[in-house]
């Protein structure tokens, strides 16, 4: 991600639980209880001990053996070679007072894994908010060796891309010193689990952060900023520092595998010690996809196209609507507005089964693939009443 670009907005919240226990009991022996645990007298003592010893709680075990070294500087040179700071320029065309137009240039860091390479090019993972509206990419390599790179393939929706550099473009101790990354399994990840981050943080260059991981499976929404869909998708959290400039960079584990590729706009300015990574579960095929086919992949996650409202039960009975999602609008181009779907219309069902919220409706069309049909139950009012219908409609990919 550059340094001034596409921050996805994190939604924060706190919970707190209050748990009172009350333990029932005569009022004379509560008395006596309550007199003995704080007098300190020998029968509360005996009490304790009996009650503690009688527990099925066991206490936490200690670990045995040698503490794990936190010197990673071995695995960190290792990998070092595989990772590549990018560097983008956008033009932006801003309009003066008089009303004349001035063309400004602006840079944008992100970061980069080199993931596969044959005998015409080297292909580097990243993530699409790093090259997209970009006109021309540079990529400075671990021996600060420079050489100029091309979008190979895009997943917007995914928040994935491979660019690609011409080998004939690199000079052969560059070629030599380079390396392709090793990729790991995230799924076999647990919490507590120390990973490394490296990345072109703030586009200083290549640095180094550690932490842990510190959960799996979140999931984060973020909107796009070229359509405004809102997406959401289930990353590795992590408190390893991750930083504008270390988006599309390695989180690596101990072994110096990447397990994810680091995605900064989940970040949020008012957050401390919450980093978020595309595990590579989800983005190894996609950039497989990528690399071999193309900006003509469909890989991404299904889309159909609409921005819709929830109506709650609330809603339901105070305007006697159906359950489901309103539509709000349609977005052009896509299955849904292919199909036919309206604005104004509720949609209750996909492929038969209910949807009563948007993040149903999401969750129900992502177990699905880009070109996929299915089947839209919606209703539509028709003469002061609501219709059902069902409409077939190919999913779509999010374009960028």
């Amino acid at each position: 991600m550059g340094k001034n670009r596409f921050f996805g907005k994190l939604t924060k919240c706190a919970a707190l639980a209050l748990v009172f226990g009350v333990v029932g009991g005569t009022a004379f022996s509560g008395a006596n209880y309550f007199s003995d645990h704080f007098l300190g007298t020998d029968r509360a003592k005996a009490a304790t001990e009996e009650e503690i010893s009688s527990s099925k709680i066991q206490p936490t075990s200690t670990a045995s053996g040698s503490v794990v070294s936190t010197d990673i500087s071995g695995v960190v040179e290792d990998v070092m070679p595989s990772v590549v700071a990018i560097t983008g320029m956008t033009q932006q065309e801003i309009m003066s007072f008089f009303g004349q137009g001035q063309t400004f240039e602006s840079e944008s860091s992100g970061s980069g894994i080199i993931v596969n390479k044959d005998e015409n090019y080297l292909y580097i993972a990243t993530n699409n908010h790093v090259v997209e509206n970009t006109n021309a990419l540079t990529v400075q390599f671990s021996d600060e060796s420079t050489a100029s790179a091309t979008v190979r393939g895009t997943a917007p929706s995914n928040d994935l891309a491979v660019i690609q550099v011409a080998l004939s473009d690199l000079q052969e101790e560059t070629l030599n010193s380079l390396k392709l990354a090793a990729l790991g399994d995230s799924e076999q990840l647990a919490v507590g689990d120390a990973a490394i981050a490296i990345g072109n943080a703030l586009g200083y260059g290549q640095s180094v952060t550690t932490g842990v991981i510190s959960a799996l499976g979140r999931e984060v929404a973020f909107q796009d900023e070229t359509t405004g869909q809102t997406i959401s998708s289930r990353l590795i959290q992590t408190d390893a520092a991750i930083n504008p400039g270390n988006s599309g960079g390695a989180l690596i584990n101990t072994k110096g595998e990447v397990i994810g590729i680091n995605s900064s706009k989940y970040s949020d300015t008012d957050v401390e010690g919450m980093g978020f990574a595309i595990p590579m579960a989800t983005a190894g095929p996609i950039l497989e996809d990528l690399i071999a086919h193309g900006k003509t992949t469909t890989t991404g996650s299904p889309y159909l196209g609409i921005y819709g409202v929830d109506v709650t039960s609330d809603l339901s009975g105070k305007y006697n609507m159906p359950n489901g999602v309103y539509v709000a609008q349609v977005v052009e181009g896509s299955g849904a507005e292919t199909a036919g779907i309206m604005a104004g219309s509720i949609i209750t069902k996909v492929d038969g089964k209910d949807v009563k919220s948007m993040e149903e409706l999401k969750s129900r069309v992502s177990s699905y693939q880009v070109g996929d049909t299915v089947s839209i139950t919606v209703q539509i009012i028709n003469n002061g009443a609501y219709v059902e219908k069902e409409i077939p409609v190919t999913l779509s990919a999010q374009s960028n």
